[in-house]
């Protein structure tokens, strides 16, 4: 192992995580949805807490480890997230109240996020995590700029797409959209872009023009 990769495995290994994100990481692993690394997750907490986010809009619930890490960041804020397997939510749900999170900031939203997005406020939202469909993350992502206020931030786990959008070789149409994603964005005047090497990448975009 390289000098590069140990420091990456480092910032891993650090991360101590709650009883409820270890379960719901385990949960799941068996029902085999691929959760935001530790690495990740601490990230998503650390820009939270910086935004001092009340209302985040999670494209992707999972089973709840990264709306876990984010609400570790901004407990008070008011969550809303949207996937298409209904069970998934339910078990999200459960590790959201068993983390003492008040029902009336979880908002379950089952459907395509094709669908739901468009009918969401725009420049409403302090912090949109966009984690589904990675062959819709384009597609996503504008909605997500859409929805977010001025100075509020997205954000886009997996955007290294199992360490291949770093390799020219690599042409695959999921990476091409994030390679192409990243760079578009990079240029962009209206969003500020940062892109962490930790885990499989976080992609960040904060919106600077409204």
């Amino acid at each position: 192992m390289s000098s590069k990769e140990s420091s990456w495995k480092f910032t891993g290994d650090i991360v101590v995580e709650s009883p409820q994100i270890v379960a719901a990481r385990s949960h799941a692993a068996e029902v085999g949805v691929e959760s935001v690394t530790p690495a990740i997750g601490s990230q998503l907490a650390v820009i939270a807490a910086a935004t001092a986010a009340k209302s985040i809009v999670e494209i992707g619930t999972g089973l709840g480890v990264s709306a876990l890490w984010m609400l570790k960041g901004a407990p008070d804020a008011t969550i809303t997230s949207i996937d298409t397997e209904l069970e998934h939510q339910q078990v999200a749900r459960a590790a959201l109240l068993e983390a003492k999170v008040p029902p009336n900031r979880i908002r379950l939203i089952t459907g395509r996020a094709s669908e739901v997005l468009p009918r969401l406020n725009e420049n409403s939202y302090d912090l949109v995590l966009v984690d589904a469909d990675a062959k819709s993350v384009i597609e996503y992502v504008e909605h997500a700029i859409r929805l977010v206020r001025r100075g509020g931030t997205v954000l886009v786990p997996h955007a290294l797409w199992k360490d291949k959008v770093a390799d020219p070789a690599q042409r695959g149409d999921t990476v091409t959209d994030f390679r192409t994603l990243a760079a578009e964005l990079s240029a962009s005047e209206a969003v500020l872009v940062a892109l962490s090497p930790a885990g499989d990448g976080l992609l960040q975009v904060t919106k600077i023009v409204s």
